[in-house]
Order: C-alpha cells, then structure tokens, then sequence
C-alpha cells in the first residue's frame, strides 16, 4: 500500500511542476481522441476525415480554454450531418442549442462529462461517468450526463438511419425534419438512459455525503446496482433490448475504474478515526476526524567519503 501512496504522490508532484505542459498535451490528446471518434462514426464529409486536419484542430485546442473543445466537436457533428441532408444538420443545430444552453448554465465545468460519455457509450463502459460525477461533483451535473447520452444517440440515430434519412423525399423537408424529431423523441433507450443516470448521480451524492465508515464505496455499489436495476427494468418495460450481461460487465469496470478514481481523490484510513466534542456559548460541536491515507518522503542523505590515504590536505 506505500509503494502505491508514494506512487501517487510521485504522480502529483510531477503533474504540479510540470502542469504548464502537461495540460496542453492532455487537451490535444482529447480534442484528438473525440474528434476521431466522431470521423469513425459518422464520416460522411470527407474533407473532415483528413488526419491532418484533425491533428491541426487537436494542437489548436491545446492552447485554448477546454469547453472550446466542445464546440470544434459540435461543428465536425454538424458538417458530417450536413453531408447527409441539410435538414439533418439543421435539427441538430437546434438540439445542439438547447444542451448546450442548458450545460453552460448548470455545470460548465463538466466538459469531459460531455466529450467522454458518447466515448464510453462506445466502449461500452458509460456507467463510470455517472458514478463518478455523484463522487466528485453535485446532482446539477445531471445536465452535463443528460447532455452527453443525447449526444451519443443523436450520433447512434443518424448512423442506422442515415440511408432512410436521405432516400426521403429531397423537396419535402419538413418530412425529413419530422422524421428525425420522432426517431429522437420516441427512443426510448435514451429516456431511459438519461433516468438511470440521473438516479444514479443523486445517489451517490447522497450516500458519499453520509458520515459512515467508507461512505464512498458504499455510494459506489449502491449507484452501481441502481442503474443497472434501472436499465433493466426500462427493458422489461420498453423494450429497449438492451444486453444484461453487458450492463453487467460494464458496470464492473465502471466500478474499477471509479475506485482508481477514489484512490487519487478520496484515500482515508477509517482505522485511525478520531471523535472529537467541544462547545461554545450556543452550539455543542461532534467532530468526526478521519485521516488520509498519506506517506511520508524518504530523505535522502549524501556522505561525503574522503581518501584517507590523501594527505595532501594535511600539508
């Protein structure tokens, strides 16, 4: 366990002093990585498949604030969309809007909630991002996950329809334009979804808030099993056809992956718990003190070895 504390520590030394480049480098490294991901999903234009020009944008966004990520992302969305219909851009233009209207006034701060989840959507792990939120964040991040699952199955529903969409009738546009608002109003694996999210935020928020011992792990299991019973139960009831076992599976490494996470933020040994009471003229105070889990640095010491046989200080 001290070779993994001092690890962690090593870690965050390295990450303080050299953050001025390390945080562009990790920028790029996202800005790349979404903007890759939605070339390989959607693809339709061309001109923004071109790795260069992913690359160029990526080194752009490493030396600008994180949310303008957001924004590139949205606008390579937009052309590969327009590559499909007109109408289709422009229905997403407007979702667009509204989310990001939304996220910008509840939780601005949760980019990589909104970049991330349609990613893990894809890896088949989105269940870290809800989990973790209730952890780190509050429940108005609800907004930021609610916005990422409808990126994903704005995304999902443009794929697998993409041939219907386009054979409609190219005069009629207002058919196009209703035939992509029902197919997103009536998907009924983002409803539920989005529900399952936002249970599960609200509570770990609640459960990680409590003072009991390992309050933490006890929020993450609980969040855990409530969107998978969530998930499923959305199934028996819409038939979402979702795969029990790989909510299952994916749940479990979502709950991996969360510990890491706590293991950095949030690392107490409850074994050394102390109870404190005190009082002023108005209040009785309960203290509970827990300590962190932390390592002490190993000083070094260099000793000076002489020659003994030099004896030419002694002149």
């Amino acid at each position: 366990m001290s070779v993994l504390l001092e690890m962690r520590e090593n870690l965050k030394n390295i990450y303080n002093k050299h953050e001025v480049f390390i945080t562009p480098v990790l920028k790029f490294l996202l800005a790349m990585v979404s903007l890759a991901t939605i070339n390989s999903t959607l693809g339709y234009m061309n001109k923004l498949n071109n790795p260069v020009i992913v690359i160029v944008v990526s080194l752009m966004c490493s030396f600008l604030p994180i949310n303008f990520i957001i924004i590139v992302a949205t606008l390579f969305v937009l052309g590969h969309l327009y590559a499909i219909t007109l109408e289709c851009a422009l229905v997403a233009l407007a979702l667009f809007l509204l989310l990001y209207l939304l996220y910008f006034r509840f939780s601005p701060k949760d980019t990589l909630v909104v970049l991330l989840l349609p990613i893990l959507f894809l890896l088949k792990i989105p269940y870290v991002i809800p989990i973790a939120m209730g952890l780190i964040a509050t429940p108005a991040s609800i907004v930021s996950v609610m916005c990422g699952v409808v990126i994903y199955y704005l995304i999902y529903y443009v794929e697998t329809n993409a041939t219907a969409i386009s054979s409609l009738d190219s005069e009629n546009a207002v058919a196009k334009i209703r035939y992509i608002i029902d197919g997103m109003l009536t998907n009924k694996a983002m409803l539920v979804a989005i529900l399952a999210f936002s249970a599960v935020v609200i509570i770990v928020f609640l459960i990680r808030k409590l003072s009991v011992d390992h309050a933490w792990t006890v929020a993450m299991v609980v969040g855990a099993v409530t969107g998978v019973v969530v998930l499923l139960m959305g199934d028996l009831v819409f038939e979402t056809n979702i795969s029990i076992l790989g909510v299952i599976i994916g749940t479990v490494i979502s709950l991996l992956l969360v510990k890491v996470l706590q293991f950095f933020i949030f690392n107490v040994d409850y074994t050394r718990t102390e109870f404190a009471q005190f009082e002023d003229d108005e209040y009785f105070y309960y203290v509970k003190a827990i300590p962190k889990n932390t390592v002490s640095k190993t000083e070094k010491t260099v000793k000076k070895i002489t020659n003994v046989g030099d004896t030419s200080s002694m002149k």
